[in-house]
């Protein structure tokens, strides 16, 4: 919404400069986007009369001019086209700057000499119109400042209005919220029905009253199109943003602006018949004012006559019944159409006018006839002409209801955190016209006919707050009390964490949490997968249930990049659906650790031979940052990762996640060079890790056994090392396996595993008697647990 400060001002004229103004406007939550001058600066344009224009002696399209700027007669050399006696134009005399620091000197122009410049409206920065010498209305004063002469001393404010203050997209209703607010005097136009002078009507049917309610219109017979807009009307025009059209144009355009009310003026010879409002027919067509050709939707309402269809109501007027310069004859239209029935019609076309952007939010269903008398007198005193009564058609069970709202005062206090009583209540309501009448303690406001966003109580709250002002209630810091929560030192943060993890030479990462759904399907087997209703992309379609894919599609990136060594990690959350029979639907969303390793083991040196990253490269990364808790790992199948190379990982008892080399299909597929190998655990598994336990140090000689149990082949190692240290002594300070062994002297479905014990006492030499009692009690304890046996 664009308009003048100075036709604002002509409303209600608070004693602010133009800056406070907008402050006051944009505190009041009508917020000023944009505040500009109406014309840029420049000085010395006048008005003068071209009194002679004779023809440039050296130059074939140039013109020598005697010009009268309210002095002695200047001489000028001027290039423009319609430059002619009689003509009053800008002058720029000798020392003016326009816009740009265009300074304007006595010059000599093929040998004649000029003292100063005729001005086009682009030379002034009115417009972008330069064909030609700005034409000015006969009646200035020669010799009078341009800027005054045109009214240009002015501001065009920009206001960005929320959709729920239609009442404000017109000067009337702006100057309304500014009276509110400063308490300055309201002095909108006195507008008077006139009289009709002729009995010409036209019937007007209400097909559709639930989208209309209310339409009026009137028959003006004799107008004179060609009649010149008003100078005082075409500078409100357009130092508002609007371009003068035409008079009979001008005319709805002004009063749309002025009051809020769109209308539509039809030439009224081009119709037939009674005038509908009605819904389309199948296949009916309008050609618009825009030149487009419609096929209008079954719900977008029309404007029809008994033969054809003249516009889209409450959007754009049609061409076959437009006016023109030769219209003699007027059928004006002025109506309230309900929002719902012009709501996102027009962007459905593909275009927007200030008609449809005014109904779609809500005009004042009581307007039309005032806008009605408005445009008629101001037609009449400009054009000419008669005009008919009006014709009004209404359906009062249609029209919108004003309920009154019940506000509580005591809920306003308590919302705003402000002391304010009834009375200021009451008060700050009536400068906004709103009616308000107490019952009890609490007050019933009814809202006016224009204000289609008061309808619950929080929009009286909220008209309180910015009438009361937002300046003036005070910034409170909420105060609470709060008490530092014990932290214990053996739990980590996910920062401890990303240390370690970096430490082990991993880069972290941060990858989307919605992926393709190929990754879902391929590395996840995830065939419920939970879609997005709204993606940024078609490859980011859903949310992740692992972190892996994200990381191996890092190893791609990387490697169409020429960098074959990558370690990546990432902390981050996944989302998986609950099972039906958890008590709460909807999904559960686990914070997980994740890495990857792919390319060499080691950078590139000549200390260590070149091999690429394995399985035991990224488990000792993974027992690295549980340490010191031991984890235990059982085979697995899972769909991201190569079978026979893969384990569970396991804590304190529990699974929490995976460890192992990409599946093949998935490493060929995706280009993944040499298999990356991969874990993803619970973050909450690695915060609970634990702290290194200290143990004092033996001064005293150790003791090393060996022993080589026999077991089964589905018998895994940790599982022995797990039996072994349920069952050992004090004495006993490690185990650890150090050789695994099938072949001869052992049965096929049997292994043996070598376990290397280190028995130590910190106060004393031991005895070769307890060391092979501990001894026994291990391979007792393992015989009896595992059906394991000593090898012989």
């Amino acid at each position: 919404m664009q308009f003048s400060e100075k036709w604002l001002r002509s409303l209600v004229n608070p004693p602010l400069d133009s800056e406070a103004l907008g402050h006051l406007l944009t505190m009041s939550g009508l917020e000023v986007e944009e505040a500009e001058p109406v014309a840029p600066p420049f000085t010395s344009v006048v008005v003068a009369r071209i009194v002679e224009a004779e023809k440039h002696p050296n130059a074939d399209k140039l013109r020598v001019c005697k010009v009268d700027a309210g002095g002695e007669p200047l001489q000028i050399v001027c290039g423009a086209p319609n430059a002619a006696a009689g003509l009053l134009v800008p002058c720029a005399l000798v020392g003016a700057v326009l816009p740009g620091g265009f300074a304007i000197k006595a010059a000599k122009l093929r040998g004649v000499e000029s003292f100063g410049m005729l001005c086009s409206a682009r030379e002034l920065g009115l417009s972008e119109d330069h064909g030609g010498l700005l034409e000015l209305p006969a009646d200035l004063k020669i010799g009078e400042d341009i800027r005054s002469a045109l009214g240009l001393d002015d501001i065009r404010f920009t206001i960005k209005l929320t959709p729920n203050r239609a009442d404000c997209l017109s000067l009337a209703g702006v100057a309304r919220e500014v009276a509110a607010l400063t308490g300055e005097p309201l002095a909108l136009p006195v507008v008077e029905a006139v009289p009709p002078t002729l009995d010409a009507r036209r019937p007007i049917v209400l097909d559709a009253p639930q989208a209309c309610p209310r339409y009026c219109g009137r028959v003006i017979r004799g107008v004179d199109a060609k009649a010149p807009t008003p100078e005082w009307m075409k500078q409100r025009l357009q130092a508002s943003g609007v371009r003068a059209i035409s008079a009979l144009v001008d005319v709805t355009n002004y009063v749309m602006l002025e009051l809020g009310q769109p209308l539509h003026a039809f030439d009224n010879t081009q119709l037939s018949g009674a005038i509908h409002v009605r819904y389309p027919r199948a296949g009916e067509q309008v050609l618009l004012l825009n030149e487009q050709t419609v096929t209008p939707s079954a719900d977008t309402l029309l404007i029809a006559d008994e033969a054809l269809a003249l516009a889209l109501a409450g959007i754009m007027g049609g061409e076959d019944s437009g006016i023109t310069l030769d219209t003699s004859e007027v059928f004006l239209e002025s109506a309230f159409f309900a929002p719902d029935a012009i709501a996102g019609r027009a962007r459905g076309y593909g275009f927007s006018s200030d008609a449809s952007h005014r109904f779609e939010r809500g005009v004042d269903f009581d307007l039309a006839r005032q806008a009605m008398e408005r445009a008629t007198r101001l037609i009449l005193d400009i054009c000419g002409g008669e005009a008919g009564p009006v014709e009004e058609a209404v359906s009062p069970q249609h029209l919108p209801a004003r309920p009154a709202v019940r506000l509580r005062p005591a809920r306003v206090r308590l919302v705003l955190g402000i002391a304010i009583g009834d009375d200021a209540i009451v008060a700050l309501l009536e400068r906004v016209h709103l009616a308000v009448r107490r019952e009890g303690g609490d007050l019933l406001v009814t809202p006016p006919s224009f204000r289609f966003d008061i309808g619950i109580e929080e929009d009286l709250i909220e008209e309180v707050a910015r009438l009361h002002g937002y300046d003036n209630i005070p910034a409170v810091a909420p105060q609470g009390a709060l008490t530092m929560l014990g932290r214990s030192e053996d739990r980590r943060t996910a920062w401890d964490v990303r240390r370690l993890v970096a430490a082990r030479d991993y880069q972290e990462v941060v990858n989307f949490s919605f992926v393709d759904e190929a990754w879902e399907r391929d590395f996840c087997a995830n065939a419920d997968v939970i879609r997005l209703a709204n993606p940024i992309a078609s490859q980011m379609s859903v949310m992740r249930s692992s972190l892996i894919p994200g990381l191996a599609a890092n190893v791609a990136t990387n490697r169409n990049r020429q960098q074959d060594r990558v370690r990546v990690f990432e902390i981050g959350r996944c989302f998986e659906r609950k099972a039906d029979g958890e008590p709460v639907a909807g999904f559960h969303q686990p914070l997980r650790v994740a890495a990857l390793a792919a390319g060499p083991a080691l950078r590139e040196q000549w200390g260590a031979p070149a091999r690429n990253v394995d399985f035991y490269d990224i488990k000792g990364d993974l027992d690295a940052l549980f340490a010191p808790a031991v984890l235990g790992f059982e085979p697995v199948s899972h769909p991201a990762l190569h079978p026979g190379r893969a384990a569970t990982v396991l804590f304190q008892g529990r699974r929490i996640g995976i460890v192992g080399e990409l599946h093949p299909v998935w490493v060929q597929r995706y280009d993944l060079g040499p298999a990356p190998v991969v874990f993803e655990v619970e973050l909450d598994a690695a915060l609970e890790s634990g702290l290194p336990a200290y143990r004092e140090i033996s001064r005293m000689p150790a003791v090393f056994r060996d022993l080589a149990l026999v077991v089964g082949q589905e018998v895994g190692a940790a599982r022995v090392l797990d039996v072994l240290r349920e069952a050992a002594p004090a004495i006993v300070r490690e185990i650890g396996l150090f050789d695994v062994y099938h072949g001869r002297g052992i049965e096929p479905e049997k292994k043996s595993l070598a376990f290397r014990v280190l028995m130590q006492d910190t106060q004393r030499t031991l005895e070769d008697a307890e060391v092979e009692q501990a001894v026994e009690a291990l391979v007792r304890h393992a015989e009896a647990t595992l059906g394991a046996r000593l090898r012989a």
